[in-house]
């Protein structure tokens, strides 16, 4: 008996001895906090599994607007931070919460709103004059309002249209939400819509909602990535974390996030390095 139950120890003790290496590696994990957009327009899903699967390294996504995805970053419970607000993400850098910025990627912002378009916008490409003549008409306006980049977007365009807009207007409605829930507000109400194109193009419950105003250069919505601050948090995963920045802005992980389309319609365009 105790020589079966030894034999069986050294056989579970080999299986274990064996298994760790695999074990490891299956644990190589990184945090990344990022905005609602890479998640919702499906980018993620596209492109996490191919890094997975040359890398080993798993990566497990937060996703909210860009602000809260900035102060993750700041408490030090996220690797990397993955977001599109230049001016908050330069400022994230200068506060020493992350020693370097990359650009990774752009696409637009584009403006939505109802066939009806009460406010008489469509088809134009002007975002300020849009802006003022959805103010003049009092029209309904769905608004994220959760320090997200899409929202940070939109105040700037309220403001340079000469515009103060507050949640006390009966016309415009701030959600609190993420990308995809805003959309799904807008089509229920029929409201005009601020919206990344790479989330707008994987909605599905568009109802009324067309586009009806995109081009103006004002809507140009950059990406970057930083790797947070290892001398300010210790626990960060800084060689995984640079892993996955490095690739990325490679050649290989640009022409993955260039490849995913919806439709045959390419949602983001890689501009690392340029």
């Amino acid at each position: 008996m105790k020589k079966l139950l030894s034999t069986l120890f050294s056989s579970i003790l080999i299986a274990a001895t064996l298994a760790s290496p695999i074990a490891l590696a299956q644990e190589k994990s990184i945090v990344v906090s990022s905005t609602t957009s890479t998640e919702q327009s499906g980018l993620f899903g596209y492109i996490l599994p191919i890094f997975k699967m040359k890398s080993g390294i798993d990566v497990k996504v937060v996703a909210v607007g860009t602000g809260q995805a900035l102060d993750i970053g700041r408490r030090g419970d996220a690797d990397v931070v993955f977001v599109h607000d230049k001016p908050a993400e330069e400022i994230f850098v200068k506060e020493g919460y992350s020693t370097k910025r990359y650009e990774v990627m752009y696409n637009d912002f584009i403006l939505i709103g109802p066939k009806s378009d009460p406010a008489k916008i469509g088809g134009g490409k002007d975002i300020q004059a849009a802006f003022q003549k959805i103010s003049a008409a009092q029209a309904p306006f769905i608004s994220r309002g959760d320090k997200s980049g899409t929202n940070a977007a939109e105040l700037r365009y309220w403001k340079d249209a000469g515009i103060a807009v507050t949640p006390n207007q009966s016309w415009y409605k701030e959600t609190g939400s993420g990308m995809g829930p805003a959309l799904n507000t807008a089509s229920a109400m029929n409201g005009y819509i601020l919206a990344d194109r790479g989330t707008w193009l994987s909605f599905k419950n568009r109802g009324d909602l067309v586009i009806l105003v995109q081009g103006d250069p004002k809507l140009f919505n950059q990406y970057g990535v930083m790797l947070v601050n290892p001398a300010k948090f210790p626990n960060v995963k800084k060689v995984e974390g640079q892993a996955f920045i490095d690739w990325l802005i490679s050649k290989g992980g640009q022409d993955v996030i260039a490849s995913y389309k919806i439709d045959g319609e390419q949602l983001f365009f890689p501009n690392a390095g340029k």
